[in-house]
């Protein structure tokens, strides 16, 4: 597919609505206009790409109102490079075959705050002890809070087994309960009830963390 097939359909879309349509006018793409009003303007590409992107974002100097223009195969989960666009000022035309939709309008960006979110991230920043990690980390699992807790139960357990009541007044650790049942880790074993051991992974995580554990 060439960026030339997408044409047809858009300019048919656009004329449909009472817009003249003109292709390539000073570097644009698509330009469209509707007696008097302002214009639009559309870039096409065969692929959802940085450099369609950044011509979208340059257009905007010459119209509020830009489209991008792909073939709707070219990328099933619209979800993020919808929210990206709506950010961006700028609208989305998919294309397929003779049939177009215009999937985002462009439009000043107003970001939805979500409470539930934020809450979570300010409860995650404030529960973690020190910073036991480096931003754009990948070969080391991310030091969480919940995972802290565990280093610190984990490292209670290395003396022996214990009871959950007492692992938890010595430890400090108030979800200590909920942390040893789920074993999302596999750290912990159930000896008897309420009674739990460190597994050999755990043992090794205590290697493996012990940096972070020398601040906690």
């Amino acid at each position: 597919m060439r960026e030339t097939d997408l044409y047809p359909a858009v300019k048919r879309f656009l004329e449909s609505q009472g817009y003249e349509v003109k292709a390539e006018v000073t570097s644009c793409d698509v330009v469209a206009r509707r007696a008097d009003e302002p214009p639009v303007i559309v870039e096409l590409k065969t692929a959802f790409t940085l450099p369609l992107l950044l011509q979208g974002v340059d257009r905007l100097a010459l119209a509020d109102l830009v489209y991008l223009a792909v073939p709707e195969q070219a990328r099933r989960d619209w979800a993020p490079i919808l929210r990206l666009c709506r950010r961006l000022g700028l609208g989305l035309l998919l294309v397929n075959g003779r049939h177009v939709e215009a999937r985002l309008d462009p439009g000043p960006y107003a970001p939805r705050p979500s409470a539930p979110r934020r809450a979570r991230l300010l409860k995650e920043f404030q529960h973690r002890r020190g910073d036991g990690n480096e931003g754009g980390q990948t070969r080391r699992p991310v030091m969480t809070a919940y995972r802290q807790d565990a280093l610190r139960v984990a490292r209670a357990l290395a003396a022996g087994p214990q009871k959950v009541a007492t692992l938890r007044q010595d430890t400090g650790v108030a979800r200590a309960a909920a942390l040893l049942q789920a074993d999302v880790y596999g750290w912990f074993a159930r000896e008897a009830r309420g009674v739990y051991a460190l597994t050999e992974k755990g043992r090794a995580a205590l290697g493996q963390f012990a940096d972070v554990l020398a601040s906690l």
